[in-house]
């Protein structure tokens, strides 16, 4: 997740009665946890209910798409962030855990048609990871909660917009995609 240096510039899309689920890994909770507070600040300043989030914690990171996917799957959430930690150690195991979460999150994200947002971190030190995780009054540089909580209101904004193209104003012809010709509606000219 690189820092998007505009993120603060652009305007965060509102989401009245949007319900969010929130997979969050157990390992270096009180980093993870300050992330999700971070999320459920942004959310619920944008429109979501303090009672529309339903957290559920994972043992770790490795679990966060099977879990993210059962939450995905029930009809009464419209998204799910996924908030883990995983730092770098002496062997290639992290390598893996964040391999496996990443496969893993996108796939249940593309088999549920949900937005599953990754807000997983992986770090090379606690510091780096505190920097991160942590909004500014606490001590952190980034606030990833918030980033991946506006990931998500613009993922489900983009995803509207996708699903819903405004109608063109046409002269008689029906939209087309571009480099399409439109065919001709009857009763009009060409």
């Amino acid at each position: 997740m690189a820092q998007d240096p505009k993120t603060s510039d652009r305007s965060v899309p509102a989401r009245p009665g949007v319900r969010v689920g929130a997979v969050v890994s157990r390992y270096h909770g009180e980093l993870t946890g300050a992330m999700l507070d971070s999320a459920r600040a942004l959310l619920e300043a944008h429109g979501m209910a303090p009672g529309d989030l339903v957290v559920v914690q994972s043992p770790g990171a490795i679990q966060l798409p099977l879990i993210a996917r059962r939450l995905a799957r029930r009809a009464d959430i419209d998204a799910v962030l996924c908030l883990g930690l995983v730092l770098t150690g002496q062997t290639t195991h992290d390598h893996w855990v964040s391999m496996g979460a990443t496969q893993g999150i996108l796939h249940a994200s593309l088999e549920t048609d949900k937005p599953i947002v990754f807000g997983v971190l992986t770090c090379q030190t606690i510091e780096q990871a505190r920097a991160r995780a942590l909004p500014v009054e606490k001590g952190g540089r980034l606030d990833k909660g918030r980033e991946v909580a506006i990931a998500l209101l613009e993922t489900l904004a983009a995803l509207d917009e996708a699903s819903h193209p405004p109608r063109r104003a046409g002269f008689g012809f029906d939209t087309a995609p571009a480099g399409v010709a439109p065919h001709r509606v009857e009763g009009t000219r060409r």
